[in-house]
């Protein structure tokens, strides 16, 4: 069907089909039936987005979601201080698509900032845009950005992302620094077509002061070209890197994180690897999500969502949406099964799901 290939997600689970939460613990906590209990939560804000990566979304975007089927600010923030407040949720971050798209971007920050005092509260960005709104997002609460960017090649970033875009995010990213919104960190997914361009894209991070992380490409592309065999690896990447810098590994500070670090010809700069196909870290996840619609979603690769938002529109007290939140935690399943004979790609792209 066209709608899964776009993205959208097959079905939504009414507010009436609870999750099971059989054999679950009277904790507060979003605990899972493996013990990992989320404390990181990722909030898509909208599907829309000002560039078309190849990796995330089909060249015509995703389906625009109805304005109304979208949480206002004032739902996003009453989640925010929920998730904070009765869930134990220590960081948020919002992401989309490209949540700088959203006119009220910096009311939403506003506004959590306020349901959640002291949170960190992150954003996930193109960085188209930036330029104009990082004082203000900083200003409103903003602690700091990721800022997806996978080659200084003008030409190669064009193809990558079919919009001719890479002047406007390098602003951001200046923009950004100037803000304060820092540290800032540069994700860029390693791919066939730039693995080259890697060791300038690492060397200009350094210059600037911005820590990069490269991520495996997953197959959750909308176009359903990905191929294990033609992905570039953690290895691969290492070793493109590894013709130009002395780099030493170093691991993981907090076990949950999903880059590995290694210092960069002896630090103390560093560059982290999220090898999300070929070194799972899926034990030790603690991620929560919701969708842009206000589905909470437990694992990037699951399809199981539980409505929040008609909790929301429809009187529920904190309280009940606590405890089905807590319900569709406890569900999440072991890992994304990459590598199991039977997986399937889950019905969202990665654009319609939020990174």
């Amino acid at each position: 069907m066209a709608a899964i290939q776009l993205g959208k997600p097959a079905v939504r689970r009414s507010p009436s089909a609870a999750p099971s939460i059989e054999g679950r613990p009277d904790v507060p906590g979003l605990v899972d039936r493996f013990g990992r209990v989320a404390r990181d939560l990722r909030i898509s804000i909208t599907s829309a987005c000002s560039l078309r990566c190849t990796y995330c979304m089909p060249a015509e975007g995703l389906p625009v979601i109805p304005r109304d089927e979208l949480l206002s600010a004032t739902e996003l923030a009453r989640l925010v201080g929920i998730a904070v407040r009765d869930l134990g949720v220590r960081e948020v971050r919002f992401t989309g698509g490209e949540p700088l798209t959203r006119g009220d971007l910096v009311e939403i920050i506003q506004r959590s900032a306020d349901a959640a005092p002291g949170t960190p509260l992150a954003l996930t960005t193109n960085g188209i845009g930036l330029e104009k709104r990082a004082q203000a997002l900083a200003d409103a609460g903003l602690g700091r950005v990721n800022v997806s960017l996978d080659t200084l090649d003008r030409e190669h970033f064009t193809r990558l992302t079919r919009r001719d875009r890479l002047p406007a995010v390098l602003a951001g990213i200046a923009a950004a620094h100037r803000a304060g919104l820092g540290p800032i960190k540069i994700n860029a997914v390693a791919m066939r077509e730039t693995l080259h361009d890697a060791p300038a894209l690492l060397a200009w991070a350094i210059d600037h002061g911005c820590r990069l992380r490269f991520i495996e490409q997953m197959p959750l592309d909308a176009d359903e070209t990905w191929k294990r065999d033609n992905m570039v690896d953690a290895d691969e990447l290492l070793r493109v890197l590894g013709e130009r810098f002395v780099l030493e590994a170093v691991g993981r500070d907090d076990p949950s994180a999903p880059a590995e670090d290694w210092l960069v010809d002896g630090g103390p700069a560093t560059v982290g690897i999220i090898a999300s196909v070929t070194r799972s870290f899926c034990a030790a996840c603690d991620r929560t999500r919701l969708t842009a619609e206000g589905s909470v979603r437990s694992c990037l690769f699951g399809d199981d969502e539980t409505d929040l938002r008609a909790l929301l529109r429809g009187g529920a007290d904190d309280a009940t949406i606590s405890d089905r939140w807590r319900a569709a935690m406890w569900g999440k399943k072991a890992g994304h099964g990459i590598d199991d004979d039977d997986f399937v790609r889950p019905a969202r792209s990665m654009g319609g799901i939020g990174g």
